[in-house]
């Protein structure tokens, strides 16, 4: 397993990279005082707010709130994850990307460069062969299907025969052909196709890279559908059908529509609907999930309204309540009997398929009715099997309003209050969760109070090295001012990385709860930005706070003078408090 890219090495690529650089080539800037501007490619606007600065190497929309650095960009912009947006970057400065424990893989190991290459002469030759099948063509056409969209999702046709694609590769690209799940081989010796008589399905990584097919027999037959077996660049569990091309179709995706099959995604993009995936074979699982929210904040799960659709959505639920926080959605619409995604989106339209979209059952709703009709909340025994039952389902829900709401709904059907339900729920095991708030992005023309610790931060963030001004730095953390932890630790970083920029020290708290409220003081601008103002104006954020502190602690130092005796050490902390206080 690879190991972690090193923290020292994306500090490096961020003092490297020029965040003006990367969006330009992406979205034209135009220059405006030291900053530069453009119309954000996040939402739609008239009058440019998108705002990119060269000093903090980062970008701000005052329209829809989004902000970050170069990396958070690429991730939000291009919907790659963190991983994938450090190697994109660093292939950009010609640099490779290390990893802990002495791996290097920036790019794919060499025993697999050659499966994708042979993966994608097998799909041109795929492609080839359509226009010779008038066969497949015709299925194509029955269903409904342009050459545009046969095109933009690179179908193809596999000849009926046992060996055209082996013929056509050649026996030196036997080996490759049958670890890629092309070729099967033999009782007796030898390799013959995998796929034939079918129409092809090209299935391609977040990278556009072909790592298996699933190919529709076009006579009767069984099985009706079939895919690429497991092989070292294909792992079924992991990947959805169509999500390269829907991250194609649109540079912002917000929902995503995940459905059953190959045709059911591509029936839906003929009809201008390009946000479908499916899964391959098998159910939704956690990983697909992971995959899909840290794309788009809402999955509708598309499913027939059969015993079987309603047990396969449960299953979804199941995994999406995990990977579930607040700002993430997930849907659930249950098609009429009879139908699919194909056959209603014909019936509806566009329009008519998206209203039905838009009124899918929410994930609340839907939990709540399965748990009302798997058990019987009219007897005692019935709603106590539903609260267990419901406590191994939100377990592992992250707090927020979303974990809440589920709370109150369960609390109203077994007659409890929130806080009793919750009280039982904890004593079956493990405590759940305790409740808590999670910043949430807002848009950014609200201004911020600038308290003190605020302050500080922010002109820290802004000029990292102002943390030498402090020699040593004082004692500022207090429970009873909050942030002054967060501020030392800031301070311990760009003290002991003098040369960290501003976007590597927000970098650093990527996964942390407090980088929503990083990247929003780092919106603050000053209203002078020469470096003596910059530094008398954090000293004097930091005198604030000393002092805000020993006030804090001379008062509880009195106040327990008062009741008990105070130890040698606390009497002397004291004294030299009240001096202090004196001298001021």
């Amino acid at each position: 397993m690879a190991g972690r890219i090193p923290q020292h090495f994306i500090d490096e690529l961020l003092a490297r990279v020029d965040i003006v650089d990367v969006i330009d080539a992406r979205v034209p800037l135009k220059k405006r005082g030291r900053e530069h501007v453009a119309c954000c490619p996040f939402h739609s606007e008239k009058t440019p707010s998108f705002y990119v600065s060269p000093q903090k190497q980062f970008y701000h929309c005052f329209g829809c709130g989004a902000h970050g650095t170069a990396l958070g960009f690429l991730m939000e912009y291009e919907h790659m994850d963190f991983v994938e947006a450090v190697e994109q970057l660093a292939g950009s400065l010609g640099m490779e990307v290390p990893r802990e424990g002495g791996e290097t893989p920036a790019r794919p190991k060499r025993e697999f460069e050659g499966l994708y290459a042979v993966m994608e002469q097998a799909a041109e030759y795929y492609r080839q062969q359509l226009r010779h099948g008038p066969r497949a063509v015709d299925y194509l056409k029955g269903r409904g299907l342009s050459g545009q969209v046969a095109g933009d999702y690179g179908l193809g046709y596999a000849p009926a025969g046992w060996d055209g694609l082996l013929q056509h590769l050649g026996k030196e690209a036997t080996d490759a052909m049958h670890q890629a799940g092309l070729l099967i081989q033999k009782d007796g010796g030898g390799y013959y196709d995998r796929f034939r008589d079918r129409v092809m399905f090209p299935i391609r990584d977040r990278r556009g890279r072909v790592i298996a097919f699933g190919g529709r027999i076009l006579d009767q037959g069984e099985p009706k559908y079939l895919n690429s077996p497991e092989t070292p660049i294909f792992h079924k569990g992991r990947e959805l059908y169509g999500l390269y091309e829907a991250r194609k179709a649109s540079s912002r995706l917000d929902r995503i529509l995940v459905v059953e099959g190959y045709m059911d995604v591509i029936a839906l993009a003929q009809h201008g609907i390009t946000n479908a995936v499916a899964t391959l074979g098998t159910a939704t699982t956690a990983q697909h999930l992971e995959t899909l929210y840290r794309l788009v904040p809402s999955v509708v799960f598309c499913f027939d309204g059969d015993r079987a659709g309603r047990q396969a959505a449960w299953r979804a639920l199941e995994h999406a309540l995990p990977a579930l926080r607040d700002g993430l959605e997930a849907y659930f619409l249950f098609l009429p009997e009879g139908e699919d995604p194909d056959t209603l989106v014909r019936q509806l339209g566009r329009e008519g398929f998206e209203a039905a979209v838009d009124g899918a059952m929410g994930l609340s709703d839907f939990l709540i009715q399965g748990l009302k009709e798997r058990h019987n909340v009219l007897s005692h025994e019935g709603r106590a099997h539903l609260a267990d039952d419901a406590r191994k389902l939100i377990r592992d829900l992250s707090p927020g309003f979303l974990r809440e709401q589920l709370l109150t709904e369960l609390a109203r059907l077994l007659n409890l209050t929130p806080d009793r339900l919750e009280r039982h729920l904890g004593d079956a095991g493990e405590p759940l969760p305790a409740t808590a708030a999670r910043p949430q992005r807002t848009p950014a023309r609200h201004q911020l109070h600038m308290t003190p610790v605020r302050l500080a931060i922010a002109l820290l963030l802004l000029e990292p090295e102002l943390a030498s001004t402090l020699e040593p730095v004082p004692e500022l953390v207090s429970p009873d001012i909050p942030g002054t932890e967060l501020l030392v630790e800031l301070l311990e970083t760009a003290r002991q990385n003098p040369h960290l920029t501003t976007a590597a020290m927000i970098e650093r708290f990527r996964e942390r709860q407090e980088y929503p409220h990083l990247l929003k003081l780092l919106e603050w601008e000053p209203a002078a930005s020469d470096s003596d103002t910059l530094r008398r104006m954090f000293l004097d954020a930091i005198a604030r706070l000393v002092s805000k502190r020993a006030e804090q602690r001379t008062e509880y130092l009195l106040h327990k003078s008062r009741v008990q005796t105070l130890d040698p050490e606390e009497k002397a902390e004291l004294n030299a408090l009240l001096t202090g206080r004196a001298t001021r």
